[in-house]
């Protein structure tokens, strides 16, 4: 049996529009819309979420966000993960670079929050290895708002700046929301203009 051809390219084009009528774009506010506008169906299970995580901070009785690195397996394992960070990151800025995404000014921004985050990886990698090397007398007091580090050394006070990697992270952390924040500004007035 023989297709008319004819048939064939209209369900070709209407695919093609599909497609493009779901770019990145467009897609996030739509997913946006849909967390923040359900009726009633996805209100229980938000509520229920909701009371789950209000139990687990108003009543702790371990400290599960506590996270020693035991020797060498913990350490070795969590300096590996600062490495894939920073690999990934650099991956990350390249390729902005190299595609011309940095034009714009959210994407400048994540460029801006991948090289911090490298930055704040190299931080934390040099402080845990400069933390393995001071000793156990450097810091008093128990691991709580409390503790004191008794700046004695050389590598006591380089421990000390290195502990200041938050310095680093957060504007990091800021860049990034204010990237998505940039991009999520710009596919709404797209919608806005598509829809005109």
């Amino acid at each position: 049996m023989i297709r008319n051809s004819s048939r064939a390219q209209p369900e070709r084009m209407t695919r093609v529009v599909k497609i493009r009528k779901y770019s990145v774009q467009r897609v996030m506010p739509q997913i946006f819309r849909r967390f923040t506008s359900q009726p009633s169906e996805g209100l229980h299970v938000r509520t229920a979420f909701s009371l789950i995580v209000a139990y687990m901070l108003l009543s702790p009785q371990l400290a599960w966000a506590f996270q020693s690195h035991p020797a060498p397996e913990g350490l070795y394992a969590h300096q590996l993960a600062h490495v894939f960070f920073i690999v990934a990151m650099g991956m990350l800025v390249y390729w902005l670079q190299v595609n011309d995404f940095v034009r714009e000014r959210a994407w400048r921004l994540i460029q801006i929050s991948c090289l911090l985050f490298i930055l704040w990886n190299m931080d934390a990698i040099l402080g845990h290895w400069v933390e393995e090397r001071v000793t156990s007398d450097a810091v008093i007091g128990e691991p709580d708002w409390t503790q004191r580090i008794v700046l004695d050394s050389s590598m006591t006070w380089l421990y000390y700046f290195l502990k200041l990697d938050h310095l680093i992270c957060v504007p990091a952390l800021i860049c990034l929301c204010l990237g998505i924040r940039s991009l999520y500004k710009t596919a709404l007035k797209e919608e806005v203009h598509a829809g005109d």
